[in-house]
């Protein structure tokens, strides 16, 4: 029996892979790894991924999965479930981030003893929350830049179900939409289609965003190296996210709908 979460519209890419869940019980990481199996996943160095049980390395997270393919997954644990289940839908984008946060590291290493950094933190924040905002309507993303989010998920709500998609990437927020709550808030990149790319099958959509996302991470090496770079996007403003929003005041709580905030410089 599948979890009642699942029918949120944002867990749609992940249905596939939830399908055969029979106790409502995260997947065991043996059906996750055959699954890895199956589809040829890799890590950001090209070798064949798999999910293990954490510790006994020695080796920080990013660099076991990086060198060795051992994405560490807690067992019974919704959170890294889902990262799991992120590495099955988006593998190109995972081992593009993988490899970039590598990479990362050891210029931390040499040129910072070893402190994060702004472009780590970007990376991790992505991983985590991040959302790709897709539609060929510019003006709907340019309303979300400027933080009109009455103006894109109410006075414009059927230009934005019709034109606009959102597919949450980041594991964190899968989690936090099993029981979600006010503020939820997605990190956002756009990507810019032309309007037959959404009458494509999901999966097709999927695999595509995928492509496009792990593009990003591997080409302009300036592009989203810090955590403002991304977007914040409302996550229970989506049409359908929760019933909540069926209402327009539900969009005046400034709580989660935030105002732009200009910063001087």
């Amino acid at each position: 029996m599948l979890p009642a979460f699942v029918a949120q519209p944002l867990f749609a890419p992940l249905l596939p892979l939830l399908a055969g869940l029979s106790d409502g019980e995260p997947p065991a990481r043996a059906s996750l790894n055959a699954l890895a199996a199956e589809r040829g996943i890799v890590s950001g160095s090209g070798v064949p991924l798999r999910f293990v049980v954490p510790g006994a390395s020695g080796m920080s997270y990013e660099e076991r999965a990086y060198w060795l393919g051992e994405v560490e997954t807690r067992p019974g644990r919704w959170h890294d479930c889902f990262n799991a289940l992120t590495w099955l839908s988006y593998p190109l984008t995972k081992a593009a981030l993988n490899a970039r946060h590598h990479h990362a590291l050891h210029r931390n290493r040499e040129s910072t003893g070893g402190r994060r950094g702004p472009l780590r933190d970007a990376l991790t924040q992505f991983d985590e929350c991040g959302v790709a905002v897709v539609s060929p309507d510019l003006e709907l993303w340019q309303d979300i830049r400027a933080h009109r989010w009455k103006e894109v998920f109410w006075t414009r709500r059927e230009a934005t179900q019709r034109s606009l998609r959102v597919f949450v990437f980041g594991h964190a927020s899968f989690d936090m939409l099993r029981t979600p709550r006010i503020g939820l808030c997605g990190k956002a990149v756009f990507l810019h289609v032309d309007a037959t790319w959404l009458a494509q099958s999901l999966p097709a959509q999927c695999a595509d965003v995928d492509l496009r996302m792990a593009q990003r991470f591997t080409g302009d090496l300036q592009a989203y190296a810090k955590p403002r770079d991304f977007h914040p996007l409302p996550l229970l403003g989506i049409p359908g996210a929760t019933p909540d929003n069926e209402f327009p005041a539900y969009y005046e709580d400034t709580r989660q709908f935030r105002p732009l905030r200009l910063v001087r410089s």
